[in-house]
């Protein structure tokens, strides 16, 4: 089935001749096009298009199916594109002391706790979140063919101004300069880091040490491990943006985050945006799609949950081959969460165990990804 995203690829498909190819019109405006009011659409499917009831009316007539969104409902049941910065903050002021409950990621957040979080009781809302997040899947795929995707793995309690924030966002840096897509959960603390890094591989290496001091400042009081909820803590990131502007990015970077951890605003630093309703959906392909490796920094459940999915995957070559898994903090992951014994007993003769590294070396930890080049 074709996929069709524009509304000049739109038109050109109506004027075919007959029969057309069935194809699948993805969130674009019909309204005003040419060609949608004669011929058959058998097997064609329209997802969250823009139609005049006439439109609609004639094309179910003649065989289409068509999925529409719903006025109440703030997102799209289905999207052609991931979503920017600039969509998931629209509606941001810096000037109110918490202008993020104004923007459309927050307004989506406030709908999927109204109506049942991850349960909700209505079918129809159920299948909209799925078939939204079947869609940001597909965009995700897209925007990926021919890159070289990395994720960094770890904690989003790791504060702005501490030495391992910093570390991340220099590794982050130094691969994206080298032609890799950082990807990462899309979340705060290590999450920010990565994409702060790509975002700063724009300008000279001294202004990542000057954007952190704008980034780091608290307020007074403030708790300790949870500084995303600092009521400044989206108004310093775009301060950062506004001073180090990157208008047209020749280096993309992209978060992967969900609204089931929505009282955590998304990075603002990645270029592209592949937000979930579904977090086991968004943590699976997180993972799956990061093929030239996976680098673990210190983090805690979520991060040793993520260490043995990437394992897992592996292990039974779920996804390919399998890609470079780096543990950062030797003390920390032999120590004070032993994930190393167990893992590398898990890999013991397997292809993958040569691709496990644990290091306290960082340039050792960017070197790994470096040599490594997918055999398939």
């Amino acid at each position: 089935m074709l996929e069709i995203a524009t509304v000049d690829d739109a038109i050109g498909w109506a004027a075919r001749p007959e029969p057309r190819p069935p194809a699948a019109f993805r969130a674009i405006d019909l309204r005003d096009a040419p060609g949608f009011e004669h011929g058959t659409f058998d097997r064609c499917v329209f997802l969250s298009c823009l139609l005049t009831p006439a439109q609609a009316g004639f094309l179910t007539a003649t065989g289409a199916t068509i999925v529409r969104d719903r006025p109440e409902r703030p997102y799209t049941l289905h999207r052609n594109r991931l979503y920017s910065p600039e969509e998931l903050f629209a509606g941001f002021d810096a000037s109110e002391p918490d202008g993020y409950a104004e923007t459309f990621d927050a307004r989506v957040y406030r709908h999927w706790e109204r109506t049942g979080r991850q349960h909700p009781p209505f079918i129809d809302e159920s299948l909209a979140r799925r078939l939204h997040d079947h869609s940001i899947t597909e965009a995700l795929n897209d925007e990926l063919a021919g890159r070289r995707p990395v994720a960094i793995m770890g904690g989003h309690g790791l504060e702005r101004s501490s030495p391992g924030y910093l570390a991340i966002a220099e590794i982050a840096r130094t691969l994206t300069r080298d032609g890799y897509t950082m990807l990462s959960g899309g979340g705060p603390g290590a999450m920010e880091a990565t994409h702060l890094g790509a975002w700063m591989a724009h300008f000279p290496d001294d202004e990542l040490a000057a954007a952190i001091e704008v980034l780091a400042p608290r307020p007074p009081g403030a708790e300790p491990g949870k500084e995303y909820a600092d009521p400044d803590w989206l108004r310093r990131a775009f301060a950062v943006r506004e001073r180090w502007p990157v208008p047209e990015p020749r280096y993309d970077s992209i978060g992967i985050p969900t609204w089931m951890y929505g009282h955590e605003p998304p990075a603002a630093f990645a270029t592209k945006i592949a937000k979930y309703f579904a977090n086991s959906v968004r943590e699976e392909g997180l993972l799956a799609v990061a093929t030239y490796g996976v680098l673990f920094t210190r983090g805690s459940a979520g991060t040793v949950q993520e260490i043995f999915q990437e394992a897992t995957q592996d292990h039974y070559e779920s996804y390919g081959e399998p890609s470079p898994m780096v543990l950062i903090d030797v003390d920390y992951w032999t120590e004070t969460l032993p994930v190393w014994p167990l893992l590398t007993a898990l890999a013991d003769g397997r292809p993958y165990r040569d691709l496990l590294v644990l290091t306290d070396d960082h340039d050792q930890a960017v070197a790994t990804i470096r040599t490594f080049e997918p055999a398939r």
